[in-house]
């Protein structure tokens, strides 16, 4: 562990929340244990999950070429996330407002591969988030009941299951349960109801709640919404609105692959006390 100060700031992607340390040199031991203290909501700064914010030559150095910094992204339980589109709007929103980029468009290295985003003047970020590859179909058993879903790709895996049962009426403080031999590293898993009312700009509008692995519930999921979109438009073209309990976000869907915009919050910074960091590692 670095014996300098230890630097921290919070922020947030449609309430999906995050601790981003940055940590130029990867200079920081950031262990499991460090990652679950880190992201405690009473004894810690709280989140759903950690990015460490490092060069790329260090973490990846394959993608040296394509990418200056890489969005190290740890789950609230201290496990490896391959993406997160929430959390990737935030980390290229910090680049700016940090001086390490500038307005306009940028790329960054993650475990799924290099993706491009784009920054505005107004703090919205758009993201691209590659491909959603459709894997056919599973069951998710919440409360006794079976609901069939759509098992998709983005990077990281997803089943998306879409009820007639209105979202807002579902238990998610259990986990749901879904085949351990389709999903042997977890599952994100989706609660989607198709809406009527239609949102400008959007081809279709839907309403969502996620189960996120190696988290629990959250607030919104970005690489969700985008394997919602990719199911409602059922491998069509086109602009999803996805409303979850943190905001709104639009998904578009082409041939290029999907591409997820929404606004990204700096909430603020401070530092770490050595010994909290001490007695946390």
């Amino acid at each position: 562990m670095n014996s300098g100060p230890v630097r921290y700031v919070k922020g947030h992607g449609t309430q999906n929340d995050f601790v981003l340390l940055p940590d130029p040199e990867g200079s920081i031991e950031l262990t499991a244990d460090l990652v679950r203290a880190l992201c405690d909501r009473r004894a810690g700064i709280g989140g759903d999950g950690v990015l460490r914010v490092v060069r790329t030559a260090l973490a990846d150095p394959a993608m040296a070429g394509e990418a200056i910094w890489y969005m190290d992204h740890r789950n609230a339980n201290g496990s490896l996330a391959e993406m997160c589109g929430n959390g990737l709007r935030l980390f290229a929103l910090f680049l700016v407002h940090s001086g390490r980029a500038q307005l306009g468009e940028q790329h960054i290295g993650t475990r799924a591969g290099v993706r491009r985003a784009v920054v505005r003047a107004d703090d919205t970020v758009s993201v691209e988030m590659g491909p959603a590859v459709m894997r056919g179909s599973t069951v998710a058993r919440l409360g006794g009941q079976d609901y069939p879903g759509t098992v998709v790709s983005m990077g990281n895996p997803h089943l998306v299951c879409v009820t007639s049962i209105p979202v807002t009426d579902l238990d998610l403080a259990s986990a749901p349960v879904a085949d351990g031999s389709v999903f042997p590293s977890g599952v994100n898993i989706e609660f989607v109801n198709l809406l009527d009312d239609p949102v400008s700009g959007a081809d279709a509008h839907v309403r969502m709640r996620v189960h996120e692995r190696g988290v629990g519930e959250t607030a919104a999921c970005g690489t969700g919404a985008c394997a919602v979109a990719a199911t409602a438009l059922a491998g069509s073209d086109g602009t999803v609105a996805v409303d979850q309990p943190g905001g709104r976000v639009l998904v578009s869907l082409d041939r290029a692959g999907t591409c997820l915009s929404g606004p990204a919050v700096i909430v603020g910074s401070g530092e770490l006390d050595p010994v909290w960091l001490r007695r946390a590692s």
